[in-house]
């Protein structure tokens, strides 16, 4: 390609929603963290060290008897709450700005769990009713 000699219509996508082909047997709730396993298909978020998180699951899709891409999940792209997890893995204001973990479908960590939890995104903010998650 050469550089532009004149003007171009450069087509353009919000990309603040997604859509991804769900893994055999797997349901995704809506509201739900939803992740891409190793093979490229979308799962729910969970304890795991192979998936990338994506976003939030606009509306439940239920493969339980399909196969690998039988479905595709509505996925939104933005910043969402979460339930925050406990303890030494609680998530405070301090925090902001560093990368949360995936604990399960509906819940952040502060860490990765000594290596067994995928990030999730960034934290955007907290509040008493959990995390906000940046997936952008």
């Amino acid at each position: 390609m050469t550089a532009l000699a004149t003007d171009r219509n450069t087509r353009e996508r919000s990309g603040d929603r997604r859509e991804f082909p769900v893994a055999a047997s797997a349901v995704i709730y809506a509201g739900a963290m939803a992740a891409l396993n190793a093979s490229g298909f979308a799962v729910p978020m969970s304890t795991s060290t192979t998936l990338l998180a994506v976003g939030r699951c606009e509306g439940r899709t239920d493969n339980s008897g399909g196969s690998n891409g039988d479905l595709k999940v509505r996925v939104g792209v933005g910043i969402y709450r979460f339930a925050n997890s406990a303890a030494a893995d609680e998530i405070t204001t301090s925090d902001i700005g560093k990368t949360c973990y995936g604990v399960d479908d509906q819940t952040v960590a502060l860490t990765d769990g000594t290596g067994t939890r995928s990030a999730a995104g960034t934290i955007f903010d907290v509040d008493a009713q959990g995390v906000w998650v940046d997936f952008r």
